[in-house]
Parts: C-alpha cells; sequence; structure tokens
C-alpha cells in the first residue's frame, strides 16, 4: 500500500534539504564529483554511438579519455598560455585605454568632460583601479590554480571520476531506475525523460555552440588585427551559454578595443562589428535551431535567475547544478500546471458536468 500524500511529502522534503546542504557544507569537495559527472553526461551520446559502431564500453571510453588527453595537451601548450598571456597584458594597457579614452573625450565633448567633473574623476582613478584590482584578482586565481591540491582535484581527480562514471552510466541509470518507487515509476521516468531531452538540447547543444563561436570570434578577431582577439573571442564563447550575455560583452570589448587601435580606419572598425554581426547571425540561423533547438523549455530570465541564486548560495558549484535544476524545476512546473488544469479547482463543476 502507498505511503499517505502527507509522509511522501515529508520524505521528498527532507531529501531536497539533505541535498541543499551536502552542497552548502562540501560545495568545494564536491566539486570533482560534480564536474566529472558533467563530463560523463555530455560524453555519453558519443559513448554510445561508438558502441554502436561496434566498439565496446571500455574501448569507446578509453578512445575517448585518449582524444580528451591529447586536446587537453594542446590547449595547455598552445591555446592557454596565449589566452593567460593576453589577459595580462590587457590588465597592463587598461591605463593606456583610460588615457585615451580621456584625451578622446576631451576632444570631441569638451562641454561634458571638464576637469573638474565627476566623469574625468571617475576615468581618471578607472585605469588605475582595473590594472591594481584586476592584476591582483588574475594573480590570485593564477596562485590558487596553481596550488598542489587545486591541480591534484581539478586535474587528476574529476578526469578520474569522468572516466569511471562513463564507463558505468548505464549501469547507474538502470539501477537507479529499479530503486524509483513502483507507484510513482512511470511518472518519474517520464518527467526525468523530459529533463534529459532539456539538458541535452541545453547543456550538450550549447556547449557546441560555445565551442564553436569561441573559436570563430577568436580567430576572425586575431586575422582582422585585433589585439588581445583570442581573449575577447574565447570570453565571448564562454558567455554565450548566458542568453545574450556573450554577444553583448564580447561585442562590446572587441568595438571598444577596435575604436582604440584603429581609430580613423573605418573598415577595420566595421570589420570588427561585421564578425560579431555574422557571429549572431550563424547563432541564431544556424548554429542554435540545429544543435539546441527551437524550444528547450529554459526561458533565459529564469536560466540567469538560476545561475545568479545558485552561484550566490552554493559559489562555483552550484553554477554548475543551476542548469539541472532550473530544467527540473521546469519540468517539474509544467507537470504541476497539466495536473492542476485537469482537476477540480481549475474546471470547477460546470467543466466535469461537460465531461
Amino acid at each position: 500500500m502507498a505511503l499517505p500524500v502527507k509522509e511522501q511529502v515529508t520524505y521528498w522534503g527532507v531529501a531536497t534539504v539533505a541535498v541543499l546542504a551536502v552542497l552548502w557544507f562540501l560545495g568545494d569537495v564536491i566539486l570533482p564529483f560534480v564536474l566529472g559527472a558533467a563530463v560523463a553526461y555530455f560524453l555519453d551520446p558519443v559513448a554510445d554511438r561508438l558502441e554502436r559502431m561496434g566498439l565496446g564500453r571500455a574501448a569507446a571510453v578509453a578512445v575517448i579519455a585518449a582524444l580528451a588527453v591529447l586536446g587537453f595537451v594542446v590547449a595547455v601548450l598552445m591555446i592557454i598560455p596565449s589566452i593567460v598571456t593576453q589577459a595580462v597584458a590587457l590588465f597592463d594597457i587598461a591605463p593606456q585605454l583610460a588615457r585615451d579614452l580621456q584625451a578622446f573625450l576631451g576632444h570631441h565633448l569638451p562641454s561634458l568632460y571638464e576637469p573638474g567633473s565627476t566623469l574625468h574623476q571617475a576615468l581618471q582613478s578607472l585605469g588605475d583601479t582595473i590594472r591594481e584590482r584586476g592584476g591582483q584578482l588574475l594573480q590570485t586565481a593564477l596562485s590558487s590554480a596553481a596550488s598542489l591540491v587545486n591541480i591534484v582535484v581539478l586535474l587528476v581527480v574529476a578526469p578520474v571520476v569522468a572516466v569511471y562514471l562513463l564507463y558505468d552510466w548505464d549501469h547507474m541509470v538502470a539501477r537507479i531506475d529499479h530503486l524509483l518507487p513502483r507507484d510513482h515509476a512511470p511518472i518519474i521516468r517520464r518527467l526525468a525523460g523530459e529533463i534529459d531531452a532539456t539538458l541535452a538540447s541545453f547543456i550538450r547543444g550549447m556547449g557546441t555552440v560555445c565551442l564553436i563561436l569561441g573559436t570563430f570570434y577568436a580567430v576572425a578577431l586575431m586575422l582582422a588585427g585585433l589585439q588581445f582577439g583570442l581573449v575577447v573571442g574565447a570570453l565571448a564563447g564562454l558567455l554565450t551559454f548566458i542568453p545574450y550575455v556573450g554577444a553583448l560583452v564580447g561585442g562590446a570589448l572587441a568595438l571598444g578595443l577596435a575604436l582604440f587601435q584603429f581609430w580613423g580606419d573605418w573598415l577595420s572598425i566595421a570589420l570588427v562589428a561585421a564578425i560579431f554581426v555574422s557571429g549572431q547571425v550563424i547563432e541564431g540561423n544556424f548554429l542554435t535551431p540545429k544543435l539546441v533547438g527551437s524550444s528547450v523549455g529554459l526561458h533565459p530570465v529564469w536560466l540567469i535567475f538560476a545561475l545568479s541564486a545558485f552561484g550566490t548560495l552554493f559559489g562555483f558549484v552550484g553554477m554548475l547544478v543551476a542548469v539541472p535544476v532550473a530544467a527540473a524545476l521546469g519540468v517539474i512546473a509544467r507537470f504541476a500546471i497539466s495536473e492542476y488544469q485537469k482537476g477540480r479547482l481549475y474546471r470547477g463543476l460546470d467543466g466535469q458536468r461537460r465531461e
């Protein structure tokens, strides 16, 4: 006999509180496991496809791991050092950019940019502030990432966890399915399928979109001759995961740098602008419809709120779990609305009589 609804709500409520408590108290500890699970989930379709091509699960995981190691080595040797170098140089040149902006405003907008105005004082200290604080922040991040514990956790533990989870993924899913409450198993399977479809469309699709756009922006901006084009392109591609933020931040930063570097060369400035416009056209008309789908059930405002809320409460781990939680809550909310619209509270007595 099934448990009463009150007891079921109690059990599910306790389980939810326990998960939130684990995220709160053990966020840094479980970070490699969350990263490993995310990587395994992302790569599971690749392993399944390799299995359908005739490889065993172990061989498929070995192929994926070998390609991942190769990509990591190439990134460490060729891409990451260039990004770090350009980021440091960008912080160093910030005071000069601020002085150039002051000179531009003083020449073209003298009435607005007076020596004693608030705008003048703010811009005068902007460059030094960015250099001091930005350099300090960058050095802190690099020193933290260079610590032995973080290297072991992120570069050793997370990949090992990802390999083990990827190898056992299908068995774990089957085991979890076997442990579902029998009375609710069909509904839970249906909701889990919808959540998986949403996550597959968004995480895997948007991850691929971010990688393609980041590569496109970085290569195109470097070919256009823009200083710091690699770091700007990488930043724009990474922020594409958050709707509209990547294009706005990356485009504004690229155009700002282009105005300082190419002032008077309007063709080069227009070329930088055209790169971001074409990137948005490609994303909106080809990449997102093909890789993400027209509707994944995650409204941009809801996604931004989830990332902000979970990031504030649980740090970086919270941002990693924000998208799955947002997808799950969205599916559950749509299911609850559907059940509500079938019930007497919504339909009333007249609705039941018409049936």
